[in-house]
């Protein structure tokens, strides 16, 4: 998406990423940049959290309008339900869970197979 937005800049489009990979988007060079401290791929806030959300939104289209210099970050105040609690189970695997977890992804590569099969039965007829 950084680099996306790279484009879309040369372009004379500007643009503002809502990212959670601060070090990976800053380092591409994307010319602004809300940074939520949040779980990879919820950058935009908690599933649901209309108010969060919102608020986020509202704070990039903030920094659309104001940013004076290229490059620019800002860090929103917006934190994840329970706080930085998130960080000690994301992506955790450890005994207590690694049968449930093994079991899940089996179960997600079956769908997926199901789901490739039923599609080239289709593209077939």
């Amino acid at each position: 998406m950084s680099l996306v937005a790279r484009a879309i800049e040369e372009a004379g489009i500007p643009t503002v990423i809502i990212g959670s990979g601060k070090d990976i988007v800053e380092h591409c060079g994307v010319p602004r940049l809300v940074f939520t401290d949040f779980p990879l791929g919820n950058p935009a806030g908690p599933p649901y959290d209309r108010t969060s959300q919102a608020a986020i939104a509202a704070q990039a289209i903030d920094l659309l309008e104001t940013a004076t210099e290229p490059r620019t970050t800002v860090n929103s105040p917006v934190l994840w339900p329970e706080g930085e609690g998130w960080r000690h189970v994301y992506n955790y695997i450890g005994p207590e869970n690694r049968d449930a977890l093994r079991a899940e992804g089996e179960e997600r590569r079956a769908r997926q197979q199901r789901d490739r099969q039923g599609l080239a039965a289709a593209e077939s007829d």
